[in-house]
């Protein structure tokens, strides 16, 4: 896969191996320094060199090898199926549950749970290691997801997601009362600079819009709705963050020390709606707040009362 990168004024003088990891998110800085050593990253037909500065003007060339396959073995473990026909399945994802394969986490995903429930029946368009993923969520963060479960399937939801057709709503217990009931959030994210694992509101990243609504304020606590427009890598998470309202449990985004001790954000997509890719029928799925999250509201009903 080939990637273009055009260095404006605003990025002049700027390492490239720092640029490219704030422009590609899906890269590490240290897998672009990798590729820089393997003679993968080019201006015109020179290799980048690790320490190289970036100029306005430059027309860098990022070739990233295909990623190589690995053998996903179908597993036995139980699915949470809201809707399901020869097209589509829509699965409630339990939270700590990771969506599909990848280093560190080879079994025990969504995929693997999905190859034994569906066998040969998933999409082939995002390869072995991700069949029928057309969107993800986060390990720690519970709900609803759509699978493709042919090609013609897969382009139609794809689609949706790419032109915010197919709505997406979150639930989520936050720190603070925001000052309004309504509102949006517009931020570009990309990855953080320093901190690998982390995403960052940042100058130059990629568009973000995040839609909010309040529903039950408690003291020093509040829960809310959200709406994507866009479907960045920890996007809610780190939205909410960065206006000082980070959601109670964050391991990445929360306080250090985080008396909830909930093992992941308290955060859960509960309605998922698109338009069925071959009948056309709208459809809206929703699926219930887990108990963890309930146990939560009924913590801070009982101990604080709505404000």
């Amino acid at each position: 896969m080939r990637r273009i990168i055009q260095v404006t004024e605003t990025d002049s003088g700027q390492r490239i191996d720092k640029l490219l990891s704030q422009q590609l998110p899906e890269l590490t800085r240290s897998a672009i320094q990798h590729l820089m050593q393997d003679g993968c990253v080019t201006i015109g037909e020179q290799p980048v060199k690790k320490n190289a500065k970036a100029a306005a003007g430059d027309v860098i060339a990022v070739e990233v090898p295909e990623p190589k396959e690995v053998s996903i073995e179908p597993e036995n473990i139980p699915l949470d199926i809201v809707y399901e026909d020869e097209d589509i399945i829509v699965v409630n994802k339990p939270k700590g549950m990771v969506v599909h394969p990848a280093p560190g986490n080879w079994s025990g995903t969504l995929v693997n749970a999905l190859m034994y429930h569906c066998g040969d029946s998933l999409s082939g368009i995002n390869g072995e290691i991700r069949p029928g993923i057309v969107h993800r969520i986060d390990k720690d963060t519970s709900g609803l997801l759509v699978v493709a479960k042919n090609d013609r399937a897969h382009q139609s939801l794809a689609e949706q997601i790419q032109v915010h057709s197919a709505g997406r709503r979150y639930f989520a217990v936050v720190y603070g009362c925001p000052r309004e009931e309504t509102g949006t959030i517009q931020a570009p994210i990309a990855r953080h600079p320093v901190d690998r694992k982390k995403m960052a509101v940042l100058a130059g990243g990629r568009e973000a819009i995040t839609h909010y609504q309040v529903l039950e304020h408690y003291q020093g606590y509040t829960l809310m709705k959200f709406r994507l427009e866009t479907g960045r890598t920890h996007q809610i998470r780190v939205h909410m963050a960065h206006i000082g309202h980070p959601i109670i449990g964050d391991p990445l985004y929360g306080p250090a020390k985080d008396k909830w001790k909930l093992q992941g954000q308290c955060l859960h997509a509960g309605e998922l709606e698109l338009t069925h890719p071959v009948t056309g029928e709208r459809m809206l799925f929703e699926a219930p707040l887990p108990e963890y999250f309930e146990k939560v509201l009924q913590k801070l009903r009982n101990q604080y009362g709505q404000v």
